[in-house]
């Protein structure tokens, strides 16, 4: 059995951030009710690269019904509020004011279904003047600095995956099992907006209180670290590997073991971690003459040796024969497909990504009238 079994959840959702957070609660056995717009929602269309299915969908729409209809249409609508009123969670992801259009406002859905939790997920909170302001995973990112301390030097850069989106639906589903813990307690749902402007926001807080509290604004540091070093890529005579200090006594093991310079530990430039952030070239310019005369695999013997931590910068096809690659089997209308695993369950059994409307005729007959 598994934690949400028997729970119901309706879904007006796309793209990402909704998807996520309805994905884990369809792994965690939730029974989760798409609605589709005619046609199918935004990410079945962005590519068809997993057998059929876009990369997004297929990641993101397992273990879900697809019940493809237009709420705008009175009978469609009406079939909309009775599967609502038997649900627990209804998750939409739609533009800012679509739902007080159709006359789904949360508070009113909360105060009619008293025991059903709405989420709504918009770009900002409504109650500030970017309410209505549209929002994708990039102008988030962007928007919230994000963007402003990723990348180098020279060139501001978002990061490489939808984190804005991700980090979101990861909110949502958060806030649904306070919410589920909430009401067993009291009887009562609720209606809760998340924002994701707040979400990257929040993971901007330590570059916010460098600024506020010190005036200093984070610099783009590429594989390096703002405010620890050493930390960052560095140079072998065959190769490239990540080295981290965020301890003292892993920079005294970093000096006397790795870069065989114990006196290093008691030079003035690099005492403290600060003073080795402040001096960042100079003790780079250090490392670097050392690992640059050795092989990788000898400078990782050195680290292991120590007990130090390293990684390697490793590319997408290095990730996809991984040995800590967790994949699960996900049917999707095209055929089987491996996905990465849940980050939190492991007893997910294979459950298919759904063909749009593959379920709308048994949905429409079991909220019938």
């Amino acid at each position: 059995m598994l934690p949400l079994d028997g729970l119901l959840v309706v879904t007006l959702e796309q793209a990402v951030a909704g998807p996520m957070c309805t994905v884990r609660l369809a792994d965690a056995g939730a029974r989760v009710i798409k609605i589709e717009r005619p046609g199918g929602e935004t990410a079945r269309h962005y590519d068809s690269v997993a057998r059929g299915t876009s990369a997004y969908f297929a990641w993101l729409n397992r273990g879900k019904e697809s019940c493809e209809m237009n709420i705008k249409e009175a009978g469609d609508r009406a079939l909309l509020e009775r599967m609502v009123a038997k649900a627990d969670v209804f998750v939409r992801n739609i533009a800012p004011g679509a739902a007080a259009r159709l006359d789904l406002d949360a508070q009113e859905l909360a105060r009619k279904y008293p025991r059903l939790i709405c989420v709504d997920i918009f770009g900002y909170d409504q109650g500030t003047d970017y309410a209505k302001r549209l929002a994708y995973d990039m102008l988030i990112q962007a928007e919230s600095g994000i963007c402003a301390v990723t990348g180098t030097a020279d060139e501001p850069v978002k990061v490489g995956v939808s984190m804005a989106d991700i980090t979101t639906g990861q909110n949502a589903y958060s806030a649904v099992l306070e919410a589920l813990i909430e009401r067993g307690i009291t009887g009562r749902g609720k209606a809760i907006e998340i924002a994701m402007f707040d979400g990257i926001a929040d993971m901007m807080c330590v570059p916010l209180l460098h600024y506020d509290f010190a005036g200093r604004e984070t610099p783009r540091m590429g594989l390096a670290h703002s405010v620890i070093a050493p930390y960052g890529k560095v140079r072998c005579s065959d190769g490239d590997v990540v080295i981290v200090c965020q301890q003292h006594n892993e920079w005294v093991r970093f000096c006397t073991g790795v870069l065989e310079m114990p006196d290093l530990v008691e030079d003035a430039r690099f005492a403290t971690n600060a003073d080795r952030v402040a001096n960042t070239p100079e003790l780079f310019d250090i490392i670097a003459g050392v690992f640059g005369k050795l092989p990788r695999g000898e400078a990782i013997a050195r680290l292991d040796a120590h007990r130090l931590p390293w990684a390697n910068v490793s590319t997408v096809a290095d990730l996809s024969k991984h040995p800590a690659l967790r994949k699960i089997s996900v049917e999707t209308p095209g055929g089987d497909i491996e996905v990465t695993a849940s980050p939190l369950r492991d007893d997910i059994a294979s459950r298919p990504v759904p063909s749009l409307g593959a379920h709308t005729t048994a949905i429409r007959r079991e909220f019938q009238p």
